[in-house]
């Protein structure tokens, strides 16, 4: 597929075949991956690619820490409170994928599930962190936002699917300790990657997105 296509057919899949992905065709995405632009060339990725064992072992513990309602803590502080637009539009998003699944408002059990399948990666493969330096600020933050779009895209490419997970950062000592990743890294994003089971109900669920003339002021 061309660029245009590849970007309008971008999903984020929540459900994944386990077929494991060949270590080249995941260099192949990271490699492209490493041409996004950043503040000044500054590049400030840092990439932890997690398989096989490893990545049982470390959905393990985050699943149990996530079960057990342990309060958590992101190195970046999730938004408590949104525009008033902005809420609307995610609380319908979140309404819209629960109906897709039969699940009630009222279900809890069932809504705690869907939650905690982050932490399992949705049965993906493979898992992508993506860290930078303590240190930096909002510009690098940004930069590693495009960063992980591309990877994103690239994957397409090779019939890959993937789900940038904000969940997958808040418990960001245990991911640490298990990689061995320094406390001097802040961890920004996690990116589940493999090949999507296109027969799950889940991965039928499309977000709606807003007209352009919604966001665009022309002058």
């Amino acid at each position: 597929m061309n660029i245009i296509e590849a970007i309008e057919n971008r999903r984020s899949i929540r459900a994944f075949k386990p077929d494991t992905i060949p270590y080249e065709i995941l260099k192949k995405v990271l490699k492209t991956a490493g041409r996004s632009p950043s503040y000044t060339n500054t590049q400030p990725w840092e990439i932890a690619v997690v398989s096989e064992k490893k990545r049982d072992e470390l959905s393990c513990e985050l699943y149990e820490t996530a079960s057990s309602d342990t309060p958590i803590t992101p190195d970046i502080q999730k938004p408590l409170i949104w525009p008033v637009e902005l809420d609307k539009r995610a609380k319908e998003h979140g309404e819209r994928r629960f109906n897709v699944l039969g699940i009630g408002r009222e279900d809890t059990e069932k809504r705690k599930n869907l939650r905690l399948s982050n932490f399992k990666f949705y049965d993906a493969p493979a898992v992508i962190f993506i860290f930078m330096d303590k240190s930096l600020g909002e510009w690098s933050i940004m930069d590693i936002g495009m960063f992980a779009q591309t990877i994103m895209i690239s994957a397409l490419e090779y019939g890959l699917g993937t789900c940038p997970q904000a969940a997958l950062t808040d418990y960001p000592h245990i991911v640490r300790r298990h990689l061995n990743i320094p406390d001097s890294k802040k961890l920004v994003l996690g990116i589940s990657i493999g090949y999507p089971d296109k027969d799950a109900l889940i991965n039928t669920y499309r977000s709606i997105r807003v007209e352009m003339d919604e966001f665009v002021k022309w002058f």
